[in-house]
């Protein structure tokens, strides 16, 4: 099997919301194109160039950019996307035709036929929405360019943000992974401590580290928090949630870049104004 390009997951991207109900987040998006193409960890475990953002992400997300170019998908500023409000007969879209109306309504100089290959972004992506990953891609890097003590310190401040409080980093050698400790507080009435390990990893995080961190975990607390700028493989998100053994909730590289952003941690949106005039409004004078 071969890396889908953008294109050919415009389907399985409208298949996946449609099968969530008509929204779900990046994350759903991808947990259930990934399970409709039945994509294989090798394919998974292939990364964007140098960052720790998985290749068929990066695809992904440019699939998610012309469908929402295309008028068939909207995003919220909490990071949800949508179907637009009408029927959509999956047969009769042609990814070729959504590739072009995008490129030409942005005015993309295309050659015959329409380039599909998602290596050559100058050509099949309009200049403005290039931006937009830019920073995505730039955020990895640095990311994975700290050294581990300042990983653990940025855990330790992104957990701070969320609500955490009491939060400390440990980063004792041979205590089993365990970086560092918090407590949970929900609605200001309940908390739980839990115990968190942060993994600067380009690679993916298998099931074998996750039931090593569960074991350093035993009998100090009831629940676990493994941060990477990294992925988690299949087998790892099973382990995870496996009946019967104490939970860890899992944070890759995707969702601690967009956590990142939404706590504007290192991150500054900058929004732009824009002005319309409406012709109709004099007329009514």
């Amino acid at each position: 099997m071969t890396l889908p390009t953008f294109d050919l997951m415009f389907i399985p991207a409208i298949q996946a919301l449609q099968d969530l109900g008509g929204s779900g987040t990046t994350e759903e998006i991808y947990n259930k194109v990934v399970q409709l193409l039945n994509l294989p960890d090798e394919i998974l475990d292939i990364t964007h160039k140098n960052t720790s953002q998985s290749e068929v992400e990066y695809r992904l997300g440019w699939t998610r950019t012309y469908l929402k170019k295309y008028g068939i998908l909207q995003n919220s500023a909490r990071g949800v996307w949508s179907l637009v409000p009408k029927a959509i007969d999956i047969n009769r879209l042609n990814p070729r035709e959504i590739v072009k109306t995008v490129q030409e309504a942005y005015k993309i100089a295309t050659v015959t036929p329409v380039p599909l290959d998602p290596t050559d972004e100058t050509t099949i992506f309009p200049p403005d929405i290039l931006e937009e990953t830019a920073w995505h891609q730039k955020l990895h890097e640095i990311l994975l360019s700290l050294d581990p003590s300042a990983f653990e310190r940025l855990a330790q401040r992104l957990l701070r943000e969320s609500g955490f409080i009491q939060v400390q980093v440990t980063g004792k050698s041979g205590d089993g992974g365990i970086d560092g400790v918090g407590i949970a507080r929900i609605n200001g009435f309940l908390s739980f401590h839990v115990l968190f390990q942060c993994k600067r990893y380009q690679g993916s995080i298998t099931a074998g580290q996750i039931r090593d961190f569960r074991g350093a975990m035993q009998g100090r607390t009831d629940k676990g928090l493994f941060i990477t700028t990294g992925k988690f493989t299949k087998d790892a998100i099973k382990e995870a949630t496996r009946d019967g053994a104490p939970p860890i909730d899992l944070i890759d590289g995707e969702q601690l870049v967009q956590r990142l952003k939404e706590l504007e941690l290192g991150v500054k949106i900058t929004m732009i104004e824009s002005v319309e005039v409406d012709a109709s409004w004099f007329k009514e004078i």
